[in-house]
């Protein structure tokens, strides 16, 4: 069912919320910034928490998309 979704997203069947594509630059450009909430230099693998929490919020902004484009086929 996720690649029916990732291809009506892709031929403009499904149109995406602009803060859905705004969470998925934050996060993609928050992963590789040097400038780090939580650094993993100083505090090693907790450090990966932040980005975790950023890829989390991103993964339920996606879900929320794919549970719209769901309910748009049924009501139709």
């Amino acid at each position: 069912m996720w690649w029916k979704f990732f291809r009506a997203i892709k031929s403009r069947e499904h149109r995406v919320a602009p803060t859905t594509w705004a969470a998925a630059i934050a996060a993609v450009v928050y992963t590789f910034a040097p400038i780090d909430l939580i650094p993993e230099l100083v505090l090693g693998p907790l450090g990966f928490g932040d980005d975790l929490g950023v890829w989390s919020i991103l993964a339920l902004l996606v879900v929320r998309e794919q549970h719209r484009w769901q309910a748009s086929l049924r009501s139709a």
